[in-house]
């Protein structure tokens, strides 16, 4: 048995649940990934994680890389013990903060200046796979190249050959067996470039599959074309993760596909700002409005939070710029993403999942 692998449960059309099994545990899918990519999800610690139902967490491997470094992690007990979460951890390869920083690439790798002091580093796809081996991650995934969107044709087909010639030097280059990896899908929002990349990337045989080079500037729709014709090409009993959705409607349109995992900043960025994520629509806690309100956040949410504090408190916070306010909003946000994917995971268990989304999509 691989060391990490998923295991199906129940379908209902192309959406499904099912369990990902990792050596920290098991994960139920759908499922999201909290960003921690210093090793921490900003305001929040591993014990409000797990409470508010997180089972598994994403960490960037750019920014360990640079500091503290994968040694230093490794001798402090990999990423679990570092961090102090014993539960699953997935780590990005990086690809994402490099090529926001306009790197050089060449067919070898990419050449970068850190964003911490400025000088020179340089990601391959061997020492991609070799840094997060060393951090101990459950998960690693294969370096790939990102292009922004929209762009050329011939530039989108050329970062996903790239990225197939990288993702076989991936595979060539681990070395942990008692870890899994993902391969990465490109090729933008053109269907016929991202079933090529699916079709090659799902040859190589990895544990799962990542959808990349999403959440740069295409639309909804060219999201939605860009998933359906990926999902085919890749093995049914392996898990399918999109990268960088983490809103409510892009959450269920994936679902809808057959994806199983997801990560975004979404939910911890927008409760930094007050901004609090609710059913009904989402809204700022920081207007006066709720100055003197009693409510909590969400009457229907079970969270600490809502249980405890009123709209008019954590205004106040804000107010008085208390980092106490964006940890709270910050921890509800969480727990409603988490409520959703346990809403959504009982749906397609009970054959009901269409209902579900249409009941809770916010798209008019």
């Amino acid at each position: 048995m691989a060391a990490v692998w998923w295991e199906p449960l129940a379908r209902d059309g192309a959406a499904r649940t099912g369990r990902l099994h990792t050596p920290h545990g098991v994960v139920p899918t759908p499922a999201f990934m909290p960003v921690g990519s210093r090793g921490a999800v900003r305001f929040v610690d591993s014990e409000d994680l797990r409470q508010v139902g997180a089972t598994i967490l994403l960490a960037n491997t750019y920014h360990l890389m640079l500091r503290p470094g994968p040694e230093l992690v490794a001798a402090l007990g990999e990423l679990h013990g570092f961090m102090g979460w014993q539960g699953s951890i997935l780590t990005d390869s990086g690809g994402f903060q490099v090529f926001s920083l306009a790197p050089d690439v060449d067919e070898d790798g990419v050449t970068f200046r850190s964003t911490y002091d400025g000088s020179a580093a340089r990601l391959t796809p061997e020492s991609a796979m070799a840094a997060q081996e060393r951090l101990g991650a459950d998960v690693a995934i294969a370096l790939d190249v990102l292009v922004g969107l929209p762009a050329p044709r011939a530039e989108v087909e050329a970062a996903m050959e790239r990225t197939l010639r990288w993702a076989a030097r991936a595979v060539a280059a681990r070395t942990r067996a008692d870890r899994g990896v993902f391969g990465i899908v490109q090729g933008g929002a053109d269907r016929d470039l991202r079933a090529r990349s699916a079709a090659t990337t799902a040859a190589l045989g990895f544990d799962g599959y990542g959808i990349g080079g999403l959440s740069v500037g295409e639309s909804a729709a060219q999201r939605d074309v860009a998933i359906s014709a990926v999902i085919p090409e890749l093995p049914v009993e392996a898990p399918r993760y999109v990268m960088g959705i983490g809103d409510t409607d892009g959450i269920l349109a994936a679902v809808a596909r057959g994806v199983d995992l997801f990560d975004c900043v979404l939910p911890t960025r927008l409760g930094r700002h007050g901004r609090v994520l609710h059913r009904d629509g989402d809204f700022s806690v920081r207007r006066a409005r709720h100055a003197d309100s009693r409510e909590p956040l969400d009457e229907r949410c079970s969270c600490g939070v809502c249980c405890r504090y009123s709209r008019g408190y954590i205004r106040h916070l804000f107010a008085t710029k208390e980092a106490l306010g964006p940890r709270l909003v910050t921890i509800h946000n969480l727990a409603y993403t988490f409520a959703l994917m346990g809403a959504i995971r009982e749906a397609i268990n009970a054959g009901g999942f269409a209902e579900l989304s249409v009941r809770r999509t916010r798209r008019g």
